[in-house]
């Protein structure tokens, strides 16, 4: 029994993790981040999962980690908790499969770091994101610099850093940080529907995508091109590439199985 997230399954395949700590703007406890560890790692070994989407309860996603709890911590036990939370956030971004953000709310902090390290975002038009560490003394270290840059671009992403200012769903939009601005009782409702259209796509071609997305964004062109090459040459001989095609032209939707 979690104590800090939730979990169910509103369609087949298809995930919905809520962080689930309203009274403290969900943010990020130790305890918050060994169940989120625990629900990665699980999620990860099951071949049945074909999309995530993580979303907030509330009227936040997540204000970063609980300071109240690391006032007056150790650096040692600051230390252990950051590499617990490294371990999560990790974890997260091996997920084989997509996961969707649903930006509720304010996402700051490490809160902006698990959004960002979902494949794309849809949010809310009260939603904020944004990355204050260096107003605390310390910088983004679940791997906000590396994720927002790629995200935005090095120009915007070093003044969101350098200033710790929040854009809001608007200005996330335009300068291509989320994906969608949604009402905010509609939010979760729009995110799952996408979720489920990526269920009903050939799951070791998504899985495929996934991969090579992450993986070629770094690699030269000819390099990424090559990584693509292989994963098709890989999946055109697959029982679900023979099924995609004959659903097509029996006009039916397809049964895929994975394999």
């Amino acid at each position: 029994m979690t104590q800090t997230i939730s979990l169910i399954e509103p369609s087949p395949g298809v995930h919905l993790v809520t962080l689930s700590r309203p009274a403290q703007a969900n943010a990020l406890s130790t305890e918050m981040g060994r169940e989120l560890l625990r629900l990665w790692l699980a999620l990860s070994a099951d071949p049945n999962v074909r999309a995530v989407v993580l979303t907030g309860e509330g009227r936040f996603f997540c204000a970063g980690a609980d300071l109240k709890e690391r006032d007056g911590m150790t650096d040692e036990a600051w230390a252990l908790q950051h590499k617990l939370f490294e371990d999560m956030i990790r974890a997260q971004l091996a997920c084989p499969f997509p996961i969707i953000a649903a930006v509720n709310g304010a996402a700051m902090g490490g809160g902006a770091e698990m959004a960002l390290a979902c494949d794309f975002a849809l949010v809310s038009e009260t939603a904020k994101i944004g990355l204050p560490e260096a107003g605390l003394g310390i910088i983004p270290g679940l791997g906000g610099t590396q994720l927002l840059t790629r995200a935005v671009g090095e120009r915007r992403a070093s003044e969101m850093l350098m200033s710790g200012l929040p854009v809001d769903a608007a200005e996330a939009l335009s300068i291509g940080l989320v994906n969608k601005v949604c009402a905010p009782e509609s939010l979760v409702a729009e995110t799952l529907a996408r979720a489920a259209l990526i269920a009903s796509k050939a799951p070791l071609s998504v899985r495929a995508i996934k991969a090579i997305v992450r993986t070629g964004a770094v690699l030269p062109l000819d390099s990424a091109m090559d990584l693509e090459l292989r994963e098709y040459n890989r999946l055109f001989i697959t029982h679900d590439r023979r099924e995609g095609v004959a659903a097509f032209n029996q006009k039916r939707p397809a049964r895929f199985q994975g394999h």
